[in-house]
């Protein structure tokens, strides 16, 4: 069963707004909440992972998730690291490779979305939940008058093997 990252903060309680029938974060609920990420995800950026010892001199995994930081990805392969959420829309020669991408709004500094897919080119140009999730996200800073910058990030070393990777992505999901 895939991780429901849209719901990690339930215990944020929306509040209805006079414009409209739907319930709506408040601006006070919406900058707590930032503040709680962007807390959270600090000091997980700031500590250091345990370091497990060994006995034997083991050649270091690159697909661990302490050495995957979403903000700091470097260009690798023919994509910029961070791109436009549009980038689904260009038209594209493949399918695309194994990624994990990371939904990341870079005014605020936080990682709202961690995702894996074999098909990078495809994966977000069909139905995708994270779409709702981010149009709420932005609708919300445009109603309240708050800054964003939502971006899309790429990391290009994900496996191929698809049970690896969901394992990463649950991984990063969990850790940030």
């Amino acid at each position: 069963m895939e991780p429901n990252q849209l719901n990690l903060f339930a215990s944020v309680t929306p509040t209805p707004a006079l414009l409209t029938e739907g319930l709506v974060m408040s601006q006070d609920a919406l900058v707590r909440w930032k503040a709680q990420i962007l807390d959270y995800q600090q000091r997980v950026r700031q500590s250091k992972p345990p370091e497990q010892v060994s006995l034997f001199d083991l050649a270091s995994n690159h697909c661990e998730p302490d050495r995957i930081d979403p903000l700091q990805l470097q260009v690798r392969r023919r994509s910029p690291p961070q791109a436009s959420l549009s980038f689904w829309r260009m038209p594209a020669d493949s399918p695309g490779d194994a990624c994990l991408y990371f939904v990341v709004d870079s005014a605020a500094g936080l990682i709202l979305y961690v995702g894996e897919t074999c098909r990078s080119n495809k994966r977000w140009k069909g139905i995708h939940a994270c779409k709702d999730y981010i149009a709420s996200y932005q609708d919300l800073h445009y109603r309240y008058g708050l800054q964003t910058a939502v971006n899309i990030a790429f990391w290009w070393d994900a496996p191929t093997d698809r049970r690896s990777r969901q394992e990463l992505e649950l991984s990063l999901i969990l850790k940030w």
